[in-house]
């Protein structure tokens, strides 16, 4: 039986999808599935607790996980700010104090993504991010509730950049090389092309 991490992750579905025509990238196909379920069914048996972050759509994302917003006054139209603003209200909503985050467009995350993060920081840390050993993923990240206040003061100070915020604190970069494939991120239509057809081969 797979160790279950007490853990609450949080799938990050409240972009606005520009590269990918403003589409909605957690509700698009891959494999005759939708983006978020195939990270679900990889999440759900590693961790405690689900949950999804979804601006739009979120009748659709509830058939999956409980869904929350960004907080109103981190996010509008006008302001977008980023997965950081998901990140402060998935801190928020978590059952557990160490919360994981996974972008909706990578839904090749491995089976261990949650025990190898939570082994990382199990004696000091504060955030444990992916390496895939020819760069990190910033958003593909183990956070600690702790930070919360931190996080709301950046995003109120008008700041964006997670690595900017990461380097604040006691940041883990944790090694996945043996893994690299598994944190392909399908940014735009020919990334998520691609990877179909290579399915199909």
């Amino acid at each position: 039986m797979r160790d279950i991490q007490q853990v609450t992750a949080v799938i990050l579905a409240g972009g606005e999808g520009r590269r990918m025509q403003g589409a909605d990238k957690g509700l698009l196909s891959l494999w005759g599935r939708p983006l978020v379920r195939h990270l679900f069914e990889r999440l759900n048996p590693q961790v405690d607790q689900v949950l999804i972050n979804a601006n739009r759509n979120q009748d659709r994302y509830r058939e999956y996980a409980p869904v929350f917003s960004d907080n109103d006054s981190l996010h509008s139209a006008s302001d977008f700010k980023g997965p950081l603003a998901g990140m402060a209200a998935g801190l928020q909503h978590a059952a557990h104090d160490w919360v994981l985050f996974v972008p909706c467009d990578s839904p090749l995350a491995p089976p261990d993504l949650a025990q190898r993060l939570s082994t990382a920081v199990s004696h000091c840390g504060q955030i444990a991010v992916v390496d895939d050993g020819e760069r990190v993923h910033p958003a593909t990240v183990l956070l600690h509730k702790s930070l919360l206040p931190s996080l709301l003061a950046y995003l109120a100070a008008g700041d964006r950049k997670l690595q900017l915020w990461y380097a604040q604190h006691k940041l883990i970069k944790v090694d996945f090389s043996d893994q690299r494939t598994a944190f392909t991120n399908l940014n735009t239509p020919e990334a998520l092309a691609e990877l179909e057809a290579r399915a199909r081969c």
